[in-house]
């Protein structure tokens, strides 16, 4: 199996299969992500793809899920995808999860009918990164979709029959819109009605714009009790029952886990808890990806 360049995939797809349908991510704007900078956006061509397929078939006895890299898959026409999935159907039909990253720009420009076919040939689940509910946080981050093209997206996804995986980032707004930040993305979320949510937690890679804008002051980090707060004011703005949320990557300062809505109220107590120096905060050191 041939891949280019590093391969980032979400942490619940760590024992899939990964196979890169595309090279890079079709937004790659964002100031605050390095993942795809090395990389120019492009599909690979369909044989080498199933080329990839056909050797991992050869090494493995049972492939149970696959993930579908690199950044925004599902921006490949249906035919390319559909070729993919049929592959997958046929030549590996233990597998029970087919996945892959999504934006806004390639939901949308899919018909409904298009996202249908694509679950009805085995697209499970797709992951989405909202970032911030907030209009200001995503046009600053370059993020290239705006609050409304988010739930619109989700709308899409849902109604489809293709279960959505939503992220967001703790501490984006900076200090000057920390509350705003919170506050809507809860309503966004609320809003999207995702099947899961991951909230991670801002970390400035060295090189990248934002970490400019923090030098020159045009953007300022908050503090780890702060971002406490803020998580804390963002659950309680959250209403999506049954939506598994996670809050426990490497990046976080306290790890939570949950089914919203009945766990909200005891990840906002242990959240409470932390903020009053009664919970043990990560150290900066064991903050990583």
């Amino acid at each position: 199996m041939e891949y280019e360049g590093m391969v980032y995939r979400p942490p619940s797809e760590a024992y899939s299969l990964i196979i890169q349908a595309t090279i890079g991510c079709s937004q790659n704007d964002c100031i605050f992500c390095n993942m795809y900078k090395e990389k120019r956006f492009r599909m690979r061509p369909i044989q080498d793809v199933l080329a990839d397929f056909r050797e991992a078939r050869e090494c493995y006895n049972s492939i149970g899920k696959i993930f579908l890299a690199d950044g925004d898959a599902l921006i490949c026409k249906n035919e390319y995808l559909n070729e993919i999935l049929k592959y997958i159907r046929e030549e590996i039909p233990e597998c029970r999860q087919v996945t892959c990253y999504a934006s806004p720009k390639s939901v949308m420009i899919k018909t409904k009918e298009e996202l249908r076919e694509l679950r009805e040939n085995g697209l499970d689940m797709v992951y989405m990164g909202l970032e911030s509910g907030n209009a200001q946080v995503l046009k600053f981050m370059k993020k290239g979709a705006t609050p409304d093209e988010m739930i619109q997206s989700a709308s899409k996804i849902k109604q489809a029959g293709i279960r959505l995986s939503v992220t967001a980032i703790s501490g984006l707004g900076g200090r000057k819109l920390w509350m705003e930040h919170a506050v809507d993305t809860g309503k966004v979320f609320s809003a999207m009605k995702p099947d899961y949510i991951g909230l991670l937690t801002l970390m400035i890679e060295p090189g990248l714009p934002l970490e400019e804008k923090i030098r020159s002051g045009e953007f300022e980090l908050i503090t780890p009790y702060d971002n406490l707060k803020e998580t804390k004011l963002m659950l309680e703005h959250m209403d999506c029952p049954g939506c598994i949320f996670r809050s426990n990557h490497a990046s976080n300062y306290v790890n939570l886990r949950g089914t919203l809505n009945e766990d909200r109220d005891k990840m906002i107590a242990k959240l409470e808890k932390a903020i009053q120096g009664n919970l043990h905060l990560k150290e900066e050191w064991m903050r990583g990806f």
